[in-house]
């Protein structure tokens, strides 16, 4: 009865260690977003490129983009002064994650033609 408990417990504790694929393609952003908020070195043209390359890694890996992506990379381009990019992957956003609709209208309203 003792061998029998061990071993169901051994086989109930190994099945939980199953690794879990992400379901969305996070790729460098949490490393732009440290960039961004450090503010170290690397440019807003740099950062751009970086989260347009996380998008098209995500699409060839036919994964969903992690949530926060595309506002972040409209947030960057509202910055660089290009407020129709910056509206764009708003609109994206909203589009893949209606609950963050509230906040992006918010941010579109304050910033309708300044820097955020």
């Amino acid at each position: 009865m003792r061998v029998l408990f061990v071993i169901c417990s051994a086989v109930f504790f190994l099945s939980g260690c199953k690794t879990v694929e992400p379901t969305y393609y996070y790729g460098a952003y949490p490393e732009a977003i440290y960039s961004y908020f450090k503010a170290d070195e690397t440019s807003i043209s740099q950062q751009i490129m970086i989260l347009e390359q996380v998008i098209e890694q995500a699409r060839g890996k036919g994964k969903p983009v992690a949530p926060g992506v595309h506002a972040h990379l409209g947030m960057l381009y509202f910055e660089s002064g290009n407020a129709e990019q910056g509206t764009t992957h708003f609109e994206q956003e909203k589009a893949l994650f209606p609950e963050s609709a509230a906040y992006l209208d918010f941010l579109m309203n304050k910033t309708a033609g300044e820097k955020i």
